[in-house]
Formats: C-alpha cells, structure tokens, sequence
C-alpha cells in the first residue's frame, strides 16, 4: 500500500506541475512570434474529371518569411496522398496572392464521376509555424456550377502545382 499510495502521489505531483507550466509555453509562443495567415481563399467545389482545379490563396506574414504551401488531398476510399510541399518563391514571402493547382487526369474519364476529393492547405514560414488550414471540399460532375473567385482579389499567378496522382476507389489504378 505505501508503494502505490507514492506512485499516486509523484503522478499528482507531475500533473499540477506541468499543468502549471503548460500555459507559460502556450503564452510565450503566442507572443513571441507571428504565424503566416491566409487572409482569404477560393476554389470551385465542382469541377469536371480531367479539369485543372485552381486553388486561389491570398497570404501574408508579418516577419515576411513564408516558405512553404503544404497541401494535403484526402479521398474517400484511399485516405491522405502524401503532403505535396510548394515551395514560395522570395518576392512572395511577405505576402502571396495566385493560385495553386491539380491536375486531375485525363479528360472526361469516367473513373472520376461522383468522386469527391478534401484538400487541406497550410502555410509554413521559417520558424517551423504553420498557418490555420484552409480546407476546400471537391466534387466531380458531369456538368460543373460556373464558379470563378471573386473579381480583383487574387493575383493570377501560378504558385505551383500539388504533386499529386489522383486514383480510383477499388482498383487501385492510377489515373494519368
């Protein structure tokens, strides 16, 4: 019984001591440093199997030293692809604002009817910090809702492609 009754005691004491030290290293992160944000987005949510998706990211980081874009697709039926990681270029470090994009196979392929893909993205600066996500649903359609991002606030410039080699559910196939 003395065993456990100091086991019980030196876990009590661990958990209020970090506890208490918790929130000092939350609050000094906060304070110390600034993190990229993505002040705004677009992308269609419909597009058709074999178009080019464009992404559009408006971004900016006060110590002007963003990095990287990492975008991740997730997809019912495969799971996550690996992170695709587009490096930004030094003129964009400050503040961004284009479109990323994926190429989603061949045209019209009818493995692509009714699929529906997530993309998340973040933005990564020198530090190691990464921006809140910006996530955009994606559905293929034989016949697409015309969506375009809105007038005069996006640059259309090309801040890379998102790597990435879309499958099909089931078979496992590669959709070039």
């Amino acid at each position: 019984m003395g065993k456990k009754l100091v086991t019980l005691m030196a876990i009590f004491i661990m958990t209020v001591g970090w506890a208490m030290f918790e929130p000092t290293i939350i609050q000094a992160a906060t304070e110390e440093n600034e993190i990229p944000v993505i002040v705004q987005s677009f992308a269609p949510k419909e597009i058709a199997p074999g178009d080019v998706w464009k992404v559009y990211l408006k971004a900016s980081d006060p110590d002007g030293k963003m990095k990287y874009i990492f975008a991740t697709v997730s997809q019912p039926g495969v799971g996550s692809y690996p992170v695709s990681i587009i490096r930004i270029k030094d003129e964009n470090q400050k503040e961004l604002s284009g479109y990323i994009y994926l190429n989603t196979g061949p045209a019209r392929s009818a493995h692509f009817f009714d699929l529906t893909l997530t993309l998340t993205v973040n933005i990564k600066d020198d530090k190691g910090q990464f921006s809140k996500p910006a996530v955009f649903p994606l559905s293929f359609v034989a016949k697409p809702s015309p969506e375009a991002p809105p007038e005069g606030v996006f640059n259309e410039q090309d801040l890379g492609p998102i790597m990435v080699t879309l499958r099909t559910v089931g078979g496992g196939r590669r959709i070039r």
